[in-house]
């Protein structure tokens, strides 16, 4: 018995040996592993946050260096493990997921967050910190050295005094362009007019105000928007060959989301526009335009207590074009809206869904050059909305009530702005062909 003992205890302390030389190393990679935030964690937050989150700007607290960012960790993980953080709600499972101003945190990305605030949120070496964002001068005209000089012309919206302990407010002036001649716009900037204007402007929309009977496609606001300011936004270039035309006579209707910042401020937004040279005229026409999903018009748009309701409206191509851009426009009780593209083949191909819309963040999703729909006329565009009006949607400020169109926050609305670049034939079937042999390069290379 004491010998069957001795190789039990023999055996036993052999696997417990071995188990010790399998599981230390593991342990060791693991504790290696823990991402530090100087090394792993502020790359994110460089890349993907801070044109909100640093001093003077909309974000309640900074992430630019560790001490900032400690106290905030549980919230933090809190709002990346839900997706809330950053503002990104394209529904990844369907549709083009390929943009140009994408801020969404990949898989990858959000699991090291986690881990790094699971593992006690260690700082790591100082010296592992990336080097500081470099974030375009928002006390210049950022496109002026590449136009020889500032905007062509500059307005402004009427000034607006913003309390400092007070609800969002929503300035909606109408400021004439003076213009006395039509003009082709090559290049947009906007931005509130002074530093302090920042810390209290959520996002601006410059709406396009003017006569235009040949938009190319339907539009319920007529030319449609024509910038928009957010967190992180400066301003667009017009592709090569295209512009937006603005007329003599028209207006810019402001739409400012104002929230309080602890202090009163009084500012207004700003809109800089480059001009192409009198008498050049760029070979495409770009239209920001309003997608209605709302079948059968605003006045048929009636939401019942206590009820999820869904609208779909379409619309016609009259030309070719590239789909530009897609932006969801609701309110509170805004809960998702998708783009189809039914072609005239009858081919049905979803080009972009939003399935947790928030009135927060007026996110626009730009494509990239080479995942921007090509339409040919007659495409049907189908915008479909849905809207939760129960206890269930948290934003929703009283389920009990019914619900039509309008334009306060308790109301609601329903509409993309959509940003379509028109063709004739021949140009068309050119940009199709160019797009398909630089996709067959790009595929051919393994990029």
């Amino acid at each position: 018995m004491e010998r069957i003992a001795t190789t039990q205890t023999r055996l036993t302390l052999g696997v417990m040996t071995l188990s010790a030389a399998l599981v230390a190393p593991g342990a060791a990679i693991a504790q290696e592993a823990t991402p530090t935030y100087s090394k792993d964690v502020a790359p994110i937050f460089r890349e993907k946050c801070e044109a909100c989150h640093r001093p003077g700007y909309i974000a309640p607290m900074s992430l630019q260096t560790y001490s900032e960012s400690r106290p905030w960790a549980r919230s933090i993980k809190n709002r990346v493990e839900t997706q809330q953080m950053p503002p990104w709600h394209i529904d990844q499972s369907v549709g083009i997921q390929s943009f140009q101003n994408d801020r969404s945190l990949s898989r990858e990305q959000r699991n090291t967050i986690i881990r790094w605030v699971d593992g006690g949120a260690p700082q790591g070496n100082p010296a592992d910190m990336p080097p500081a964002a470099v974030f375009a001068d928002d006390d210049v005209w950022n496109f002026a050295d590449l136009y020889g000089g500032p905007p062509d012309l500059v307005i402004k919206s009427t000034p607006y005094t913003m309390l400092a302990l007070t609800q969002d407010h929503w300035w909606k002036p109408e400021v004439p362009t003076g213009l006395t001649e039509d003009r082709w716009i090559r290049a947009i900037e906007i931005r509130p007019t002074t530093v302090a204007g920042r810390k209290i402007t959520h996002h601006a929309l410059a709406r396009l105000q003017q006569e235009d009977e040949d938009l190319g496609a339907a539009s319920d606001v007529g030319a449609g928007l024509l910038m928009e300011w957010a967190v992180g936004k400066q301003g667009e270039i017009m592709r090569e060959g295209s512009g937006k035309l603005i007329k003599a006579g028209s207006s810019i209707v402001w739409d400012i989301h104002y929230s309080s910042a602890g202090e009163e401020v009084t500012d207004t937004v700003e809109l800089g526009l480059y001009f192409y040279p009198k008498g050049q005229e760029p070979k495409h026409r770009q239209v920001l335009s309003a997608f209605s999903s709302l079948e059968g018009g605003s006045d048929n748009l009636s939401i019942p207590p206590n009820t999820v309701t869904a609208t779909e409206r379409f619309h016609v191509l009259k030309q070719n074009g590239r789909i530009e851009n897609f932006q969801p426009h609701m309110h509170l009780r805004g809960k998702g809206m998708q783009i189809t593209a039914v072609l005239p083949d009858g081919t049905n191909r979803v080009l972009s869904r939003v399935s947790n819309f928030s009135f927060n963040w007026h996110n626009n999703y730009v494509y990239d050059d080479d995942a921007a729909p090509l339409l040919p006329k007659g495409t049907v565009i189908a915008v479909k909305s849905w809207y939760d009006n129960t206890s269930a949607n948290r934003a929703n400020p009283d389920p009990d009530q019914w619900v039509g169109y309008g334009d306060r926050t308790v109301d609601e609305m329903g509409h993309a702005w959509v940003n379509v670049t028109y063709m004739d034939d021949e140009d068309f079937q050119a940009a199709v062909a160019e797009r398909a042999e630089r996709t067959a390069t790009t595929d051919e290379d393994g990029e």
